[in-house]
């Protein structure tokens, strides 16, 4: 029986999402904060990454 490597990999293992029902209102806003400030760190390193993608195509597109 084959498998897959990838489903040997940890980063493929998805965040389960948090119980949202036990928090209070200010827990509840804190961890949006939270959540805010860790989405604007992924869109940063996507914007880097990108622009690296385009000038490595650019470098090799001679």
């Amino acid at each position: 029986m084959a498998f897959d490597l990838d489903d040997l990999d940890p980063r493929q293992k998805k965040a389960q999402p948090r119980n949202l029902d036990s928090m209070n209102i200010e827990d509840l806003r804190e961890y949006a904060a939270v959540l805010k400030a860790e989405l604007a760190r992924v869109e940063d390193k996507v914007k880097s990454k990108q622009s690296h993608a385009v000038a490595a195509a650019s470098l090799f597109k001679k």
